[in-house]
């Protein structure tokens, strides 16, 4: 049987340092708690000292719960300069109170000298008396050997010399990092069977872990090449963001580990969910979706006419490698109605509809939602139009209100002074007649929404504990410029869950009045169902 590997994600410290790729904290948490549902062992959350959203992440993470992850905080050897119990780096790792630390040191005696200006034997005190200060403090110790394949391949003696330091301070697990993402997969089992080999001839087994960088393009065989070599730690990201060319890609690496190398992976148990984590986070980044990503890109299972389809409806393992609902994808017969039909039913499963695979409603699905992802709607991180969708073609969404019109004015009397926006809307509720409201807000679509709540709220109370928490707009096409598509997604909470809603529309106003429209049909929904 093939052994056991855990998975680390570095999501949010090492992806975050991809370009254009920015978080807030509450989209962090949520990170978190979502690739915590996906089985993932370890998750590290950022570098606590780097800076004040980092120490507030781990401030919030103090108060959640996760089911099964290990958070753990990042940073590096202490100054040397500084005495452990003095360093400030290693006092915000303590501070941060996670049950796993990972810190990394160098190995590339070029890094020592150039970077640190150190001697060589200064760079082994700092690794080891670093890790000692911190064993004590934490659940789980690791320890990142920054810049190992370079540094091995230079100076074989001093790269293994960090490695022992490492181990003299207590670190459970030595992760060996291609910083660089130079090395290629042939030159893996060469080196790791030289690592391994050192400590066999001291007696020792340590376990080893790795942290593979794009820059190659070999990140993901890299890291798999090292499971092989009996590697059972993988460091990565979801969908290899990252600095420069990205990390290794985990949502390549999890599925090849369980489904091609049958490994133990705790991610196996939940790896239907990896689709749509894979989006999940791409939404909260407000990052469009690579659709020719291996696995969970929308065309990994996608057949477009002659003979492929042919040959896949009869038989799919002719063209594809895997069944895609194994990691939670669909196979898509471009020319079919039918594609998107199993989808559908497993959302509506997910979500308590009763839907039946023969019922017409399901094909009026279908056909309404390949008509609306036409026009740049998506619902990863919107779960809540998408219901309100389902449950509009089922005949059982309530109508709450009816819009009779709204308008919208921006007016700027000077150049040094900020807009001024007012909202006036126009709906009908029920058989209570029109109602006629305005609000002013910071911007137009906060007017917007103030002037909407403010004409609802008389009839429906329980609007008052509903409050939006965060707002992304994404333009689907630049080549019209400011003629664009823009795709609105808005999130929502109460005192008991939070919802996400989409809209799409050439004006953003328009979008925007979607999503919101959306959210609040789906509290009203969702209190009515909860007092039945």
């Amino acid at each position: 049987m093939a052994h056991k590997v855990e998975i680390y994600d570095t999501t949010l410290r090492d992806g975050t340092q991809a370009e254009n790729f920015n978080l807030s904290v509450e989209d962090r948490v949520r990170i978190c708690h979502k690739l915590d549902d996906l089985g993932i062992d370890f998750i590290e959350g950022g570098w606590p000292g780097s800076n004040p959203s980092a120490v507030e992440f781990f401030n919030l993470m103090k108060g959640q719960t996760l089911k099964h992850a290990k958070l753990t905080a990042f940073g590096s050897t202490r100054n040397f300069k500084n005495p452990p119990d003095k360093d400030a780096n290693l006092q915000a790792l303590v501070a941060a109170e996670t049950p796993g630390i990972t810190i990394f040191g160098k190995t590339w005696d070029v890094h020592v000298r150039d970077a640190l200006r150190i001697s060589l034997e200064d760079n082994i005190t700092i690794i080891t008396d670093s890790l000692q200060y911190l064993k004590p403090h934490v659940e789980h110790l690791f320890y990142d050997a920054e810049h190992f394949f370079d540094g091995f391949k230079q100076n074989r003696e001093y790269a293994l010399k960090t490695l022992d330091a490492a181990v003299a301070g207590g670190a459970e697990c030595l992760v060996l990092c291609d910083t660089n993402g130079g090395t290629l997969p042939n030159e893996i089992p060469t080196i790791i069977e030289a690592v391994n080999s050192h400590f066999a001839a001291k007696g020792r087994n340590i376990p080893l872990g790795v942290h593979a960088h794009n820059d190659s393009e070999t990140a993901v065989g890299n890291s798999l090449v090292a499971v092989a070599q009996g590697i059972i730690h993988v460091q990565g990201t979801m969908n290899g963001f990252g600095e420069r060319c990205g990390n290794a890609n985990l949502t390549s690496i999890i599925p090849g580990l369980v489904l091609k190398m049958q490994c133990q992976v705790n991610t196996g148990k939940k790896l239907s969910h990896l689709y749509e984590t894979a989006r999940f986070v791409n939404e909260l980044a407000n990052l469009p979706h690579n659709k020719y990503q291996p696995y969970v890109g929308r065309s990994a299972f996608a057949h477009k006419g002659g003979v492929h389809v042919q040959a896949v409806e009869r038989n799919p393992i002719t063209y594809e490698h895997i069944e895609p609902e194994k990691v939670g994808n669909v196979r898509r017969i471009l020319i079919s109605d039918q594609s998107g039909k199993s989808n559908v039913l497993h959302k509506a499963k997910k979500l308590g509809l009763n839907l039946d695979s023969k019922d017409p409603v399901v094909s009026a699905i279908v056909t309404e939602l390949k008509k609306l992802e036409n026009q740049g709607f998506q619902y990863e991180g919107a779960e809540a139009s998408f219901e309100l969708l389902m449950r509009k073609a089922m005949g059982t969404r309530h109508h709450y209100f009816d819009l009779k019109g709204f308008r919208v004015i921006s007016q700027k009397t000077s150049m040094d002074e900020p807009s001024q926006d007012e909202a006036t809307i126009r709906i009908v509720v029920g058989s209570e007649g029109e109602v006629h409201t305005a609000a002013l807000g910071e911007g137009p679509v906060n007017a917007l929404d103030k002037a909407l709540r403010k004409a609802l709220t008389r009839f429906y109370p329980n609007l008052k504990n509903m409050v939006l928490t965060d707002y992304k707009v994404r333009v689907l096409a630049g080549e019209h410029g400011t003629g664009a598509r823009v795709r609105v997604l808005i999130q929502s909470r109460d005192e008991d869950s939070e919802w996400g809603t989409v809209g799409v529309s050439h004006d953003i106003l328009e979008a925007s009045w979607q999503a919101l429209v959306d959210s609040i049909t789906y509290k009203l929904m969702k209190d009515a169902k909860g007092r039945e």
